[in-house]
């Protein structure tokens, strides 16, 4: 359980974004104040630990379960990747955006580095192509 000040301790240094429309696609997550270069904004109490599953593993789910499964959890083939915190919660992380040009990489699992200062109101992005290895087309 976590305590008081460890809770206001987080509020005050580590909060720094908000879900909201984008206009690059859909939803986009965006700074709510200054982020200093060489940050993890998207910081939380609650480990980013996965999950490895096969498509084995998914045989019998509801329906409804598979659509949420396939837009919040990474699959790579028979492997899927999903939270241990299960679907009932929601990382801002899935919601950033691709850009050539980002202000944000990943440098471990769950874990993520501004690559320069993102000003207030700037939307967080991410270079996909460079972060999963694959090339990546949008209209």
């Amino acid at each position: 359980m976590i305590d008081k000040r460890t809770l206001l301790k987080h509020l005050h240094e580590d909060v720094y974004c908000r879900i909201d429309a984008s206009p690059i696609h859909g939803v986009g997550v965006f700074a709510i104040r200054e982020i200093p270069k060489g940050v993890d904004p998207l910081k939380s109490l609650v480990p980013r630990d996965e999950v490895e599953l096969t498509s084995a593993d998914l045989e019998g789910l509801h329906e409804g379960v598979l659509a949420q499964m396939e837009k919040y959890c990474f699959f790579d083939g028979d492997l899927v990747l999903a939270s241990a915190n299960g679907l009932n919660t929601v990382d801002m992380a899935i919601y950033l955006n691709h850009s050539k040009a980002p202000n944000l990489r990943l440098v471990a699992p769950g874990q993520f580095e501004t690559i320069r200062v993102i000003n207030e109101g700037e939307e967080l992005v991410m270079d996909y192509d460079i972060t999963f290895g694959e090339t990546h087309h949008f209209e």
